[in-house]
C-alpha cells in the first residue's frame, strides 16, 4: 500500500516534529512551513509517526489509491 501525504501549510507553525522523526519524508519551505519530500510514499511507521507528533495535526495521510483516512494510532 502507498499514502498520500499532506501538509496543510495554513495550519503548519513549523514546529519541526515531522522533519525531526522522518528527516527524509519531511522537509521545511521558503516559508519554515513543512512539505512531504514526495506526496507519495511507502506505508512507513516514522511517516505515521510524524503525523501522529504534529501539534496542530497539520499532516494528513491517505490510502493512495482509494483514498481512505489512515489511522495515526
Amino acid at each position: 500500500m502507498s499514502w498520500r501525504v499532506r501538509v496543510d501549510t495554513g495550519l503548519c507553525i513549523g514546529s519541526g516534529m515531522c522533519v525531526g522523526t522522518a528527516p527524509d519524508r519531511f522537509a521545511f519551505d521558503a516559508d519554515q512551513h513543512s512539505r512531504p519530500v514526495s506526496e507519495v510514499t511507502g506505508e512507513e511507521e516514522a511517516v505515521r509517526d510524524a503525523a501522529a507528533s504534529c501539534p496542530v495535526e497539520a499532516i494528513s495521510l491517505t490510502d493512495a489509491e482509494t483514498g481512505a483516512p489512515v489511522a495515526l494510532d
